[in-house]
């Protein structure tokens, strides 16, 4: 191990660039692979299933398949512990890949929410067995960028997979498109061969009940999970924000948010490897909520546009910043269970915000719920200024080391 990919140590922009070790590996490569088959097959089919239930079961089919999702989050790192990453992505690629290819054998609404269960419990299985995984295969010295990387990789394919779903399904029909969700999936299994297979990792395993007390990792994910909160009220309630017939500013708000989040995780990266991620969390969530208020001006195209660049701009820094410190916390050992956790804070963020949001402009309207959920927001800054004040805490007098949080498996 190089002094460059010492774990916890970041890279100062002073160093020569000739010792950092290299990010793109074949086992990476082919990581790559698995992470673009789950990605597929998880997107193209999330606005169709609920098409193809038809509205009186669409909410159900969503339902479940989140529902399962998060269980399966829950769930994983026990999983990844005992069975090893390799064989835990194999199942969880199978199990979100296989339902797909009988989804319309039945339009049954019990044979539907039963796909959907199985395919979430699969897709949770390669977030929390890939994400560990991945984690493992990115040199700690270089972890930001690798990991701005892999958001990239993941997320270019759903945002192509998520409307290339609904449009093939117009033209060819719900059974062509089924068929090739599961075969995104299964194909991809074919990689994991090549990854490295079960290792004995170091430092003792992190379980999930020992993880939610440990504030060193609890702080930067709910700091997250409120930033993927205004994420899923934008998401959700913007097209329904804005003035009848601004349907082309609301195309254009949904793919700048996307865009300067990827652009924002990537640029966090680099500066997280060069002077810690931890000076990034605060200002990933003032921007987040900075963004939400700006929104607020539902009836100029300008304020809205702006408004979801500079959310997502903090989105995605807090996204990369969030998950590079929570890794650099814990021991090989316990990626699984960041994974998993990081994971739970983004996808109860989101449901929390479209649940939240709803409730808010039902009596106050769309946008002062906007501006009502940027202000509410802030109140994630006492975690994110706690945690910022342990990251740069001097260092404990001789004879009396500061004990670096170490959690224990449950």
């Amino acid at each position: 191990m190089t002094p460059s990919s010492t774990p916890g140590t970041p890279r100062t922009s002073g160093e020569p660039s000739a010792g950092r070790p290299p990010l793109i590996t074949r086992p990476l490569m082919l990581r790559f692979v698995s992470m673009i088959g789950a990605s597929v097959s998880f997107f193209l089919l999330l606005s169709v299933v609920p098409a193809y239930a038809t509205v009186s079961g669409a909410g159900f089919a969503t339902g479940a398949l989140m529902l399962a999702t998060v269980l399966g989050e829950l769930a994983g790192p026990r999983l990844v512990g005992r069975y090893g990453h390799r064989a835990a992505l194999t199942a969880g690629l199978v199990l979100l890949g296989a339902p797909a290819l009988v989804l319309t054998l039945s339009h049954s609404l019990a044979w539907i929410v039963l796909v959907c269960l199985v395919r979430g419990l699969g897709f949770a299985l390669t977030l929390v067995a890939g994400g560990a995984l991945t984690a493992s295969l990115i040199p700690a010295g270089r972890r930001g960028e690798g990991l701005a990387l892999v958001g990239v990789v993941s997320g270019v394919p759903s945002l192509i997979a998520l409307p290339l779903g609904v449009w093939l399904a117009g033209r060819v029909g719900f059974t062509p498109v089924a068929i090739a969700a599961g075969v995104a999936a299964l194909a991809a299994v074919a990689s994991v061969v090549g990854l490295p297979g079960r290792e004995r990792t170091p430092g003792e395993p992190v379980g999930m009940v020992a993880a939610l007390r440990t504030g060193a990792l609890v702080r930067p994910a709910a700091v997250f999970a409120t930033t993927a909160l205004a994420t899923g009220v934008v998401v959700t309630f913007l097209p329904l924000a804005v003035p009848a017939g601004s349907s082309g500013v609301v195309a254009v708000a949904l793919f700048v948010q996307p865009a300067t989040s990827t652009a924002a995780r990537w640029a966090a990266g680099r500066y997280g490897d060069r002077r810690g991620p931890a000076g990034l969390v605060l200002p990933g969530l003032l921007l987040a909520s900075a963004g939400m208020l700006i929104t607020a001006f539902t009836g100029s195209a300008v304020a809205v546009v702006a408004g979801v660049a500079v959310l997502g701009t903090g989105f995605g820094i807090a996204q990369n910043a969030t998950l590079s410190l929570m890794y650099a916390r814990v021991p090989a050992a316990g990626y699984g269970t960041v994974s998993a956790l990081w994971n739970l804070a983004y996808d109860g963020g989101m449901g929390v915000g479209a649940l939240g949001f709803g409730l808010l402009a039902a009596p106050a309207g769309p946008a002062p719920a906007f501006a009502l959920t940027g202000v509410l927001m802030l109140a994630a800054l006492a975690p994110a200024l706690r945690d910022r004040a342990a990251a740069t805490a001097p260092p404990a007098p001789a004879g009396h080391p500061a004990k670096r949080p170490a959690p224990t498996a449950d």
